[in-house]
C-alpha cells in the first residue's frame, strides 16, 4: 500500500475516534453544568473540524500525479495543517472569554464525579491515539497525521488539567478554581496551534528542513559508493509525505553512460 493511502486510512480511523469523545465531552458537561468542561468540548468542536479537513486533505495527497498537478497533490497537507493551527488558536481565545465570563457569573456545577470520569476517560484515549497519530505521521512524513495527533495531545494535557480542577473544586468548593483551570489551559492550547501553524508554513514557503537534511546527510554517507567523486547541490522539496530531491553527483570522467 502507498504512505500515502495508508495515511488516509489512518486519518479515517482518527475523525472516527474524534467524534466519538467529542460526543463523550458534552455528555460530561451536560451532567456537570462545568464551563471548563465546556471549553474542553469547544474545543474539541476544532478537533473534529480539523479531523474532516485533515481527512479531506490525506485524501487528495493520495491522488496520483496528473498533467495539473506533475508533482503530486502533497501540499494540501501544509494547508490543512494551517487551518487546524489557527483554530486552535482561535479556540484558545474563545476559551479565555469564557473563562472571564463565567468569573462574572459563576454557574452552580453538580455531579462533579460523573465529570472527573468522563473527562478523564476521554483524556487517556485522545493521548494513546494522538501518540499513535504522530508516530505514524513521522514515519510516512505526514504533516496532517503528525498535527493531528498534536492537537489531540495538547488536548489531553487541558483534560489533564480540568480533571485536576474538577478533583479541587470537589473537595474545595471554589468554584473560581474551574475558570482559573479554563484559563491556564487555554494557553497550552494557544501554543500547540502556533507551534502546527509555524511548522505548516515553513512547509510552503520551502523552509529548510535541517533535520531532515541531516537525516539525508548520514544515509547518503552509509551507503556512499567508493566511484562517489562529490555530491553537492543537495536540495528537496516536500509534497506532503512525497519529497522531489536533486543534486549534482560528480564520477569519474571514464565512465561511459551506462557505467
Amino acid at each position: 500500500m502507498l504512505k500515502s493511502q495508508e495515511n488516509f486510512n489512518i486519518q479515517k480511523k482518527l475523525t472516527v475516534v474524534i467524534l466519538i469523545l467529542f460526543f463523550i465531552k458534552l455528555i460530561a458537561w451536560y451532567y456537570t453544568n462545568s464551563v471548563a468542561i465546556l471549553t474542553d468540548a469547544l474545543e474539541y468542536t476544532i478537533n473534529v473540524i480539523s479531523g474532516f479537513i485533515g481527512l479531506y486533505s490525506l485524501y487528495l495527497s493520495s491522488l496520483p500525479k496528473d498533467r495539473n498537478h506533475p508533482y503530486g497533490h502533497g501540499k494540501v497537507e501544509f494547508l490543512s495543517a494551517t487551518v487546524e493551527g489557527t483554530l486552535m488558536i482561535v479556540s484558545g481565545f474563545v476559551i479565555i472569554y469564557e473563562a472571564i465570563n463565567n468569573l462574572k457569573h459563576p454557574h452552580i456545577l453538580q455531579r462533579l464525579d460523573h465529570g472527573i470520569y468522563l473527562v478523564g476517560f476521554t483524556g487517556i484515549i485522545n493521548y494513546t491515539v494522538g501518540y499513535f497519530s504522530i508516530k505514524s505521521g513521522k514515519k510516512n512524513n505526514s504533516l496532517a497525521l503528525i498535527a493531528t495527533g498534536k492537537h489531540m495531545q495538547s488536548d489531553t494535557y487541558a483534560t489533564l488539567g480540568i480533571v485536576v480542577g474538577l478533583i479541587l473544586i470537589y473537595f474545595t468548593h471554589y468554584l473560581w478554581i474551574d475558570s482559573a483551570v479554563a484559563f491556564l489551559f487555554s494557553l497550552i492550547i494557544i501554543l500547540s496551534g502556533y507551534k502546527i501553524l509555524r511548522s505548516s508554513i515553513a512547509g510552503i514557503m520551502d523552509e529548510a528542513d535541517e533535520e531532515l537534511l541531516s537525516k539525508m546527510v548520514k544515509h547518503c554517507e552509509a551507503n556512499r559508493r567508493e566511484n562517489w567523486i562529490d555530491l553537492h547541490n543537495l536540495r528537496f522539496i516536500k509534497y506532503g509525505g512525497t519529497l522531489h530531491l536533486d543534486c549534482h553527483l560528480t564520477i569519474p570522467w571514464f565512465f561511459n553512460i551506462h557505467e
